[in-house]
């Protein structure tokens, strides 16, 4: 794709900058004549393995972590790691997610996608669906796999992210606040932050950008509302409507520009430092 007009770069206020570099990482990725995989096009990275986390003293959840083929050492060649929390009744086999997932990686990117229930409970939930909205059992489990990474001695020192879609995102937003300052970035894809509370959204200080479909109504007034209760981060807070979508964002390149929004919202906010 060439560009023949001039580009101009305007001055912002330092206040507005985490917002400009993330336009800015936008318009690059705009500007770069790279093509998008469809989810059917999803590839293996490099290094990819599944993991075994044990939460409650005594169960077993799993997740696949990927690392992106470019990189060779996890301290200077990753971005940082994004921990995905995954839909009601879906799982870390979500073509959804992991198409996402797969884009994160090419850009530089560590991803886990981690099963929040465990196979006994996931098979229960099929049936009875208790668990798929018990948004404080997953935000306790979502918790676990973030100190497992903050304990870890190989990854503990990757800048954490976290990508949840639908009730997954309650769930993040729920750890989140349990995790003040260690969490770099937020992003929810067609996600019900009402579940979170006005108390967990009000404390939320990890930049967070909204997703939906423009389709998908209801969802968006949930994630307005949501969004003027996130009081801590005013300056980088965000929501992102997707014309032509819906819910599952299933229309023709709906999906690969959520991928595309998430993966540099996350970018800009890995190459912040936190303040102590």
């Amino acid at each position: 794709m060439g560009i023949n007009a001039p580009v101009y770069v305007v001055g912002f206020f330092s206040k507005e900058l985490p917002l400009i570099k993330w336009y800015y990482i936008q318009l690059h990725s705009l500007l770069s004549n790279i093509e998008i995989l469809t989810s059917t096009d999803i590839k293996d990275p490099q290094h990819q393995e599944i993991v075994s986390i044990e939460v409650d003293n005594q169960n077993i959840i799993e997740g696949n972590l990927s690392i992106p083929s470019s990189s060779t050492t996890i301290n200077t060649d990753i971005k940082g790691i994004v921990i995905f929390a995954h839909g009601s009744g879906s799982s870390r086999y979500s073509a959804r997610n992991r198409y996402v997932a797969q884009v994160l990686n090419d850009d530089g990117i560590a991803t886990l996608l981690i099963d929040l229930l465990t196979s006994k409970e996931e098979k229960m939930d099929s049936i009875t669906r208790e668990h798929r909205f018990n948004i404080q059992l997953l935000a306790r489990r979502l918790l676990d796999t973030t100190d497992w990474i903050l304990q870890s001695a190989r990854y503990k020192s990757l800048k954490l992210g976290y990508f949840g879609a639908s009730t997954g995102a309650a769930a993040a937003l729920v750890a989140a606040a349990e995790r003040v300052g260690k969490i770099y970035a937020i992003v929810s894809r067609g996600g019900r932050p009402d579940l979170a509370g006005s108390d967990v959204l009000n404390c939320i200080d990890a930049p967070t950008l909204f997703i939906v479909g423009e389709n998908d109504k209801q969802i968006i007034k949930i994630n307005e509302t949501a969004l003027k209760q996130l009081i801590k981060i005013e300056r980088k807070k965000k929501m992102i409507i997707i014309p032509g979508a819906t819910h599952l964002f299933e229309e023709p390149g709906a999906l690969e520009e959520v991928a595309r929004r998430a993966s540099g919202w996350f970018q800009c906010f890995f190459l912040e430092e936190k303040q102590q």
